[in-house]
């Protein structure tokens, strides 16, 4: 199930942790129902940890000494980074549970400080970058870091990962990368020409497992994918190198008595200063947007929640400064927030700071203890493994986001940048594009001016700002005095100059006997519908207003007591068909200017949802709105009861079965929702009516339901549960019931099953509690001999930052 968040406010322990017997009734559906609890984890807070800890030790191991490789550091210097990111950091950071370390976002950045000053030169600048990052802790700007446009961050990361995937291509092919990314292109013909088959073998085999390893089907598959797929890479490859005897270089770690310590840069000041300012903003704004994530995760997951609090990200940034000021010093690389082992800490279920810590403490155990292992390492085999994190550093998701928010160029600009000119430099091109955008489409304003029928029309496109106020003016003054005028302000902000220009003129016209009616409710300033006087005297809205393609719900159009006019109200169908051309004509007016562009992109590539969402047929019940979601994000399915009826139980009618197989096998969703709510009538009905046949249409259906009452009964399962309260009554215990139980029978179709298998699909159960406007994804912890919990979720997102 999908994990979710738990409340931060106490819960009252229940029988069961306190020791007390708890009461049983005979009977299931006549059980008093007992205040929730918070789900117990499967194991103690330091068993957590240590846990946690070991899982992330085994991915940060492989990929420490790879990503060293890939910036032409020592070797040990990965190790370094490793161990200084989970002691120093995790100890003073601000966000307990990110682990920190050696990040393939500073592979490039590190391999040209490398190339242009030499390593401890390299050690010495990543000192001065963590004093730069103490100074900016302490004058408190971290949150100014988070402003930064997302295109120019997800570009910079893709630029990123387009360097690194292209210099470990040839390291996978037997050779040696070259300083440039053009260079490194170049250089390839030559090098298809001269494989090393050795190399190349390590390499294939170490790439099939790391794709494989997590599509290993089944119960084995499921038990077999707790190994961490980059660990078992490059064991795999380490082991048949080793049993076939192979010819091909391996990972050499020297006498730590040799290992270099930092040394002051020498060069330029200037250079030198834009080397300190890169790895600067590099290892900042990575590891901040990182911590931000982090809370997510931690907001998305049962479990004990109460020693983890919100990140603190001033002091996240005065611990990455220490962590990078330690790690220069002792011959380490840059250490900055990474992603991949932050998510594996808070899904093994860390519950402090310790995790981070005991992985410091395991790395520094392997790099005394296993140096024989480790130097059986192919080279080739950790080449892939970084290889194939910097192509899952462009990520098709950031594309898709960027598209959608119409920022694709800023994106761009930022990648090509980075790729051809260097991180520093494709960061301010992205940011200057982004300034640049956005000052256009501020700038941008069409108004137009045409007579209809005796009306005059000025329509009024894009952003009303002062920089618009001549024209607008000049547009005004084609109306002739005493003439009837309608002012279409079709934008998403007006500022003050534009208001009072607009509401001069407004004012002078009428005095001399015209008439001026103004339209666009995102002006704050109501139409004039059946015979109502416009409201011309609100005053502008200032602040943010959404944007085409936004995932804002609004309601459009007046308030239901002024949409009828002076007139008495229409009654019946007459009263129904008035409210919904009243609803058209708002739409047309108001909201289809915002959706035409994204509606006519829909249009011209067709849909593709990212999940399947099945729901009540109750009129409270707004998709859209509860999930945030916008065109082309959901296919939507609705019944009533929110039923999902098993194979060959359908009778005749197949549609829901028909909506399951074209989501999973046609349109290819990611996820399918189960949505139930509070005050169901279905599940009213069903505790009714209980098991009896029905003879209605309505009793026919809703015996699908019945599987879900048999649930509520059996002695035998768990109380499905709301965290924070009890349920409030047997009706709301069945909704809550009957959403676990439709989740069965969808694993009883066909194209879902296959699709979990392949672990392409997840399956996620959702309560809406419409009183209270509160959503609850349906979550379990493992262990949890309590049952299934709904606990209320602000929000989670998955990490967007690199490994």
């Amino acid at each position: 199930m999908s994990s979710a968040c738990v409340p931060t406010h106490p819960e009252p322990l229940s029988p069961a942790r306190t020791g007390a017997p708890t009461p049983r009734s005979t009977s299931r559906a006549d059980r008093p129902l007992h205040p929730a609890t918070p789900p117990r984890h499967g194991f103690p807070p330091d068993g957590a940890d240590l846990s946690a800890s070991v899982a992330v030790f085994l991915i940060a191991l492989p990929l420490s000494l790879g990503i060293a490789l890939a910036t032409g550091a020592p070797l040990q210097a990965g190790l370094v980074a490793a161990a200084v990111g989970g002691l120093v950091a995790g100890r003073l950071g601000g966000c307990p549970l990110q682990v920190s370390g050696p990040a393939a976002g500073l592979t490039v950045v590190t391999a040209d400080l490398i190339h242009r000053y030499g390593w401890r030169a390299t050690c010495g600048i990543t000192v001065l970058a963590g004093l730069a990052q103490l100074g900016l802790g302490c004058l408190r700007v971290a949150r100014t870091a988070l402003a930064v446009s997302p295109a120019v961050v997800h570009g910079m990361l893709a630029g990123i990962g387009i360097t690194i995937a292209v210099a470990q291509l040839h390291i996978v092919l037997g050779g040696s990368p070259q300083s440039s990314v053009l260079a490194n292109v170049r250089a390839l013909p030559a090098q298809l020409a001269h494989l090393h088959p050795a190399s190349v073998s390590m390499s294939a085999l170490a790439l099939a497992l790391l794709l494989g390893w997590p599509r290993i089907p089944g119960r084995p598959g499921e038990l077999l994918r707790r190994v961490p797929a980059a660990l078992v890479a490059v064991a795999g490859a380490t082991a048949t190198a080793s049993l076939t005897g192979l010819t091909l270089p391996r990972v050499d770690l020297p006498s730590w008595s040799s290992h270099a310590l930092a040394g002051l840069p020498k060069g330029p000041v200037l250079g030198v200063a834009a080397a300190v300012l890169t790895t600067t903003l590099v290892c900042s704004v990575q590891s901040l947007l990182g911590a931000v994530a982090v809370d997510k995760l931690v907001a998305g997951r049962p479990g004990p929640q109460s020693r983890i609090g919100r990140s603190d990200l001033d002091r996240e940034l005065l611990g990455q400064g220490a962590a990078n000021i330690v790690s220069g010093a002792l011959g380490g690389l840059p250490v900055a927030g990474v992603a991949v082992r932050s998510s594996a800490n808070v899904r093994s279920g860390a519950v402090s700071r310790n995790s981070t810590m005991l992985h410091g403490v395991l790395v520094v155990v392997a790099a005394l203890l296993m140096v024989p292992v480790l130097d059986l390492i192919p080279l080739a085999s950790l080449a892939a493994l970084v290889m194939a994190v910097g192509i899952q550093m462009v990520s098709l998701h950031h594309i898709r986001a960027v598209t959608r928010h119409r920022e694709v160029l800023v994106y761009a600009v930022t990648t090509l940048g980075v790729v051809l000119l260097g991180v520093l430099e494709g960061v301010v091109l992205g940011v200057a594009v982004a300034v640049g955008l956005a000052l256009h489409r501020l700038a941008r304003t069409r108004i137009t001016h045409e007579e209809k029928g005796g009306v005059h029309h000025v329509h009024v496109t894009g952003q009303l700002t002062f920089l618009a106020v001549p024209r607008l003016s000049r547009a005004l003054h084609l109306v002739p005095q005493g003439a009837d005028a309608v002012v279409e302000l079709d934008g998403s902000f007006m500022d003050h100059a534009a208001y009072e220009s607009l509401q001069d003129w407004r004012k002078a016209h009428t005095a001399q006997g015209g008439s001026a009616e103004l339209t666009g409710c995102r002006t704050g300033v109501r139409s004039a519908e059946y015979g109502q006087r416009p409201e011309h005297d609100r005053g502008p809205e200032y602040g943010h207003r959404s944007e085409p393609g936004s995932r804002a719900v609004h309601r459009h159009g007046p308030e239901p007591s002024r949409s009828h006019g002076p007139g008495p109200r229409l009654g019946g169908w007459a009263d129904a068909g008035h409210e919904l051309a009243r609803g058209i004509s708002a739409f047309q007016r108001d909201t289809a200017p915002l959706v035409r562009e994204e509606l006519a992109r829909l249009a011209r590539e067709g849909q593709r949802p990212s999940q399947l969402f099945l729901t009540c047929a109750d009129s409270r019940l707004v998709t859209s709105m509860i999930t945030s979601s916008g065109p082309g994000d959901l296919f939507v399915v609705r019944n009533v009861g929110n039923l999902v009826p098993l194979p060959g139980e359908e009778s005749g009618d197949d549609s829901v079965a028909a909506a399951i197989e074209y989501a999973v096998d046609v349109l290819k969703v990611r996820s399918i929702t189960v949505c139930g709510h509070s005050g169901c009538g279905a599940m009213q009905a069903l505790l009714t009516a209980g098991s009896g046949a029905g003879t209605t249409p309505l009793g026919r259906w809703l015996r699908h339901g019945r599987p879900s009452l048999a649930r509520l009964a059996d002695d035998g399962r768990p109380w499905v549960r709301l965290a924070g309260r009890a349920p409030a009554d047997k009706v709301e215990q069945l909704c809550l019931t009957n959403v676990v139980q439709q989740l069965e029978h969808l694993r009883a179709h066909d194209s879902v099953a296959r699709a979990l298998a392949a672990g392409s699909l997840e399956l996620h159960g959702m309560y809406f509690h419409v009183g209270e406007a509160q959503a609850y994804l349906l979550g379990r912890s493992e262990g949890d001999e309590e049952g299934e919990v709904f606990e209320g979720v602000p929000g989670a997102e998955e990490l967007h930052s690199p490994a």
